[in-house]
């Protein structure tokens, strides 16, 4: 198969598009919209945004050493674009896309009422990049939309929320579910054979 060589870059896609919610009261509430995030370790919980200096909601978060991780939807999908072209230092993003603040459980960063998701996170480490810097945080609650929820089991079907992503500058509704984890090594259940 014949390959082109390009330059280093940032090639790993499709990312999640996250809203990042910071500020500690209603007079500095921002959301700043984030690709560069992700889990990076299961026990204890933690995951990391990165963000360029030149942000408004750099200083709130560097400061408060916290944030709440807002998963978007297909229907979220203008507010997630608006808030991360606009600045919070000179509009309410929040009153603007229409979008309810509301308290977390932990933290004091607000969580966006209309994501199906909103990850609490306390900044455990900052590490100082190049055009950003990595805010790594343990995860410290987790809220899940009610209307997602298996009535049954409990479990969580983000599929349903119609989740978004994003790859090199586009945004992306994602496709139907092509397995599981372990769906490649589980053993087939074998059919009933007994005769009546």
């Amino acid at each position: 198969m014949a390959k082109t060589l390009w330059k280093p870059g940032t090639m790993i896609y499709p990312v999640p598009a996250a809203m990042v919610t910071c500020g500690d009261n209603s007079d500095n509430y921002n959301i700043i919209t984030v690709a560069w995030t992700g889990t990076i370790c299961s026990d204890p919980p933690m995951c990391y945004i990165s963000v360029r200096k030149n942000r408004h909601s750099y200083n709130i978060i560097k400061e408060k050493r916290e944030f709440v991780i807002n998963l978007t939807t297909e229907e979220l999908a203008r507010a997630t674009d608006w808030c991360g072209v606009k600045s919070g230092s000179k509009v309410d993003k929040f009153k603007e896309m229409n979008l309810t603040a509301v308290n977390a459980k932990i933290v004091k960063a607000p969580l966006i009422d209309e994501a199906p998701i909103n990850i609490e996170c306390k900044v455990t480490e900052i590490k100082e990049l190049g055009t950003h810097d990595m805010f790594l945080a343990e995860v410290v609650a987790v809220h899940a939309d009610n209307k997602y929820l298996d009535e049954k089991t409990g479990a969580f079907d983000l599929s349903k929320a119609n989740p978004i992503a994003y790859s090199h500058g586009n945004y992306y509704k994602l496709g139907k579910r092509i397995g599981k984890f372990g769906w490649s090594v589980q053993k087939k259940k074998k059919k009933n054979r007994n005769k009546r």
